[in-house]
C-alpha cells in the first residue's frame, strides 16, 4: 500500500517514528505540503494521512485510488466527508488523545496569570533583583486561588480534567454543558450558563465551536462578569470575540486573558489580542506534548491496521 503524509511536521518534527505507519506499505512523508501541489503529491496512494491540509471533493475526484483518509487529530473538517462518504473514502480520526495534556494546559495558562513566573524569571534574569533595594520585588498583583470560582463551560473530558486539577488548588467548581453526568457531578455543580458567567472569578473555555457558542464571549456576555474576571480558552479561537475582549482588557474590565488559540491560525499581525492589555498568548501547543504526539501516531496506526483488516475504527465517513 502506499501511504502519504501531506503534513508530517507539527505531528512529528524529529522525535517520533514513522514506522508504526511503515508496517503497512511505503510511506512518502512531506513536512508540509501547499494547496496546489495536493494532488500531485498525493497521485494513486491508497492512504493519505492529514493534519490541516485539506482534502476536497475535486481532490477526491482526481486521485482514483484514494481510499482511506486518516487525520491525526479529533477534528476532522479539512475533509470533505460527503464527498468521502459518496465515494466510498474511509476517514478515520483521533479521538481522545489529549484530555490530560489539554487540561494541564489551561490550569498552566491560569497559573501564569495568577503568579507571572515567566515575567519575574525574565526580569530576574535582566538583572533587576539584584539592582534592587529588597529581598524580594513583584511586577503584578500575585492573586492566590483558593476559595476562587472557577466556571467551565464544556464539562466533557477534558472540562472535567481540569475541574479536578481546580478542585485540588481549593477552587470551587462551577459547569455548564448540554449534557450532564455523574462523573460531572462528582467535580462540579453544574449550573444555567448566566449564572456561570455572573458568579465565577476565572472562566474556562473548553466546549465546542458550534453556532451557538460562536461569539460566547463577547461585549454583551462580558458585561454580565464580575469586575476582574479572567478567562482562560485553549478550546477554540471563534468562541471569542477577540475585538470585545481585547477592548475589556484595555478597560480593566477583564482582568487577565491567557489563549491557545485565535479565530485565524497563525496569528494575523493585526489580532486586536496582540496589544491587549494583560493578555497572554500561546501558539496553539496545548495538545503537543511527546506523549500526545505518540498517542496520535500509535492510535492513527491502528486506524490504518482496522482499515486493512476490513473493519476500520474511528470512523467519521459514515
Amino acid at each position: 500500500m502506499d501511504i502519504v503524509v501531506l503534513d508530517g511536521h507539527t505531528e512529528n518534527p524529529g522525535d517520533l517514528s514513522w514506522a508504526p505507519l511503515e508496517a503497512f506499505g511505503q510511506v512518502t512523508v512531506y513536512e508540509r505540503t501547499a494547496a496546489a501541489d495536493i494532488v500531485t503529491r498525493i497521485g494513486q496512494a491508497e492512504a493519505v494521512v492529514t493534519n490541516k491540509t485539506p482534502i476536497r471533493r475535486d481532490t477526491m475526484d482526481a486521485c482514483k485510488g484514494l481510499k482511506f483518509i486518516a487525520v491525526t487529530a479529533t477534528g476532522y473538517d479539512v475533509v470533505d466527508i460527503a464527498a468521502a462518504r459518496e465515494k466510498g473514502i474511509v476517514v478515520s480520526n483521533v479521538p481522545a488523545y489529549g484530555t490530560e495534556a489539554v487540561a494541564q494546559a489551561a490550569i498552566a495558562l491560569l497559573l501564569e496569570i495568577t503568579n507571572r513566573v515567566g515575567h519575574h524569571d525574565h526580569a530576574v534574569k535582566q538583572g533587576r533583583w539584584a539592582a534592587g533595594p529588597d529581598w524580594c520585588f513583584w511586577d503584578y498583583p500575585l492573586v492566590e486561588l483558593l476559595g476562587k470560582t472557577i466556571g467551565i463551560i464544556g464539562f466533557g473530558r477534558i472540562g472535567r480534567t481540569t475541574g479536578r486539577i481546580a478542585g485540588a488548588l481549593g477552587m470551587k467548581v462551577l459547569a455548564h454543558d448540554k449534557f450532564e453526568t455523574d462523573d460531572g457531578r462528582a467535580i462540579g455543580e453544574y449550573v444555567p450558563l448566566e449564572r456561570l458567567i455572573a458568579e465565577a472569578d476565572v472562566i474556562a473555555l473548553h466546549c465546542n465551536l458550534t453556532d451557538e457558542t460562536r461569539d460566547l464571549i463577547r461585549a454583551e456576555t462580558i458585561a454580565r462578569m464580575k469586575d476582574g474576571v479572567i478567562i482562560i480558552n485553549n478550546s477554540r479561537g471563534p468562541l471569542i470575540n477577540e475585538a470585545d475582549l481585547a477592548a475589556a482588557l484595555n478597560a480593566g474590565k477583564v482582568r487577565a486573558a491567557a489563549v491557545d488559540v485565535v479565530s485565524k491560525e497563525p496569528i494575523t499581525p493585526d489580532n486586536p489580542l496582540l496589544k491587549a492589555e494583560n493578555c497572554l498568548i500561546t501558539p496553539h501547543i496545548s495538545w503537543a506534548s511527546l506523549e500526545c504526539r505518540q498517542r496520535i501516531m500509535d492510535i492513527t496506526a491502528r486506524n490504518l491496521e482496522a482499515f486493512v483488516n476490513g473493519a476500520p475504527v474511528n470512523v467519521v465517513s459514515g
